[in-house]
């Protein structure tokens, strides 16, 4: 059984656009989106199917290639801001995503009728409500970057010798109950489809008992060679601390370095709330 759900998967990941050659098409099609199932990865973490999900949390996307014609023909430009829950069925391959994006780029409408269109046909696409927000330059300038609040972890003398795949033993936690926030700018992943590598800063915030720093580290560097989805790394690091640590609380997110005009920041947590609203230097 699970060998035949990763076959199906794999075929699936083989029919989507990431990787293939493909012309753009200018005018408002959605036929672009490609969803992908999130369960035939969530499957091998123990997540079943039908049941409570361990986590809540949301996928915040950042476009910043968003352009279409206004009814008169005069071009606008906006900065785009998509959260997809955690719990859509589906998340959305990035192509795909930017293929849709840009089949705006000759299509004339009102701003109205372009967030109307997002958030139809991404929810859709996701299987759940898509928060669409479509911002003009000058409000996204606002938003400063920042660092994260917190101890980075960055400058610790380590050894980090496994780096094949990600290593949870080397995940440990004892003595006094903290909260504190630790961070990364070393998390390194490989898109599954492509190949090509996927940069971010992680940042784990949590209370329970103290997560030793040099493991935590190691551990994150232990996804160098990994091949996964943004969404699905986090899934799997969110997990492998609550087996680990046993914190009483926590939220793991990743803040990806954009790609093809998208950035993809997947948050998951123990609270119910929206994932932590900044922006990290290399988006």
């Amino acid at each position: 059984m699970e060998q035949s759900r990763m076959e199906s998967f794999e075929q699936h990941l083989g029919a989507a656009p990431l990787g293939k050659t493909q012309g753009y098409v200018d005018q408002h099609d959605p036929s672009l989106l490609y969803p992908i199932p999130r369960q035939a990865q969530r499957e091998p973490l123990g997540v079943v199917a039908d049941q409570v999900l361990p986590f809540v949390g949301e996928d915040v996307w950042t476009a910043y290639e968003v352009s279409w014609l206004l009814p008169g023909g005069r071009p606008v430009v906006r900065v785009a801001e998509f959260r997809i829950p955690a719990q859509s069925p589906n998340i959305i391959e990035s192509k795909s995503f930017k293929l849709y994006l840009n089949s705006l780029n000759q299509t004339r409408a009102s701003q109205s009728q372009v967030q109307q269109w997002l958030e139809t046909h991404l929810s859709d696409a996701a299987g759940a409500p898509v928060d669409v927000k479509l911002m003009h330059l000058d409000d996204w300038i606002e938003r400063d970057i920042k660092r994260p609040i917190g101890h980075c972890l960055d400058e610790l003398e380590v050894d980090c010798d496994d780096l094949a795949a990600p290593q949870p033993a080397l995940l440990s936690a004892s003595g006094d109950v903290v909260s504190e926030r630790l961070y990364s700018h070393l998390l390194k992943s490989n898109c599954p489809v492509t190949g090509q590598p996927d940069w971010a800063t992680v940042v784990v915030d949590y209370t329970g008992p103290k997560i030793n720093p040099e493991g935590l580290l190691r551990y994150i560097v232990s996804y160098r060679r990994h091949n996964d989805f943004h969404e699905h790394c986090v899934e799997k690091m969110f997990l492998d601390l609550q087996e680990r640590c046993h914190p009483e609380h926590l939220s793991v997110q990743a803040r990806y370095t954009r790609r093809g005009g998208l950035d993809i920041n997947p948050w998951r947590s123990t609270s119910d709330q929206r994932a932590p609203d900044w922006r990290d230097v290399r988006q």
